[in-house]
């Protein structure tokens, strides 16, 4: 698994996380969609990729689950290779781009949009490149599944992304 950092306010990482590495393009598959998560944690509590493989992993799954990770910081970190299904909705997996922001629950445990102005920042970001490579729409693991997740509504944020993106 590579883990690739870009910070929004350091835009000069070595590797982009969001464009395509070798391994992605070596096994290309079809994506339709772009699925926006949180990690159901409490609001400022710290993971990274490792504590998230970790924790999915102990669920029985291969690895992280999410192709992206947004940080409390804004830095985008790279999960599971593109080139690889998900393990982020069920029946979703396949087409999709799993990306998730580390939050989601107050300090009571209670769904909660917990993003920090840097995750939004970069939130927006990571969404506009994906629609621009991908071609498709941007939706919230809720639309899914009987779910709180990603803990705000992604089409009052972002449904006009693809248009605007797509310029139609």
């Amino acid at each position: 698994m590579e883990t690739v950092l870009i910070h929004p306010g350091h835009q000069t990482a070595q590797t982009d996380p969001v464009e395509p590495t070798p391994s992605d393009t070596s096994m290309p598959r079809y994506i339709n969609d772009i699925i926006v998560h949180c990690t159901a944690t409490k609001a400022g509590k710290e993971l990274t990729v490792a504590d998230i493989d970790r924790m999915h992993k102990a669920r029985g799954w291969k690895k992280i689950g999410y192709h992206y990770l947004i940080l409390i910081d804004g830095t985008i970190c790279r999960g599971r290779a593109i080139s690889q299904p998900g393990a982020h909705c069920r029946g979703h997996n396949a087409h999709s781009v799993g990306v998730a922001y580390v939050g989601g629950l107050d300090a009571d445990g209670q769904p909660c949009d917990t993003r920090t102005p840097d995750q939004r920042v970069a939130l927006l970001q990571l969404l506009t490149k994906l629609t621009k490579i991908y071609h498709c729409h941007v939706h919230g693991h809720r639309d899914y599944a009987a779910k709180d997740c990603p803990c705000f509504d992604v089409h009052n944020e972002y449904d006009g992304l693809y248009r605007q993106v797509m310029k139609i």
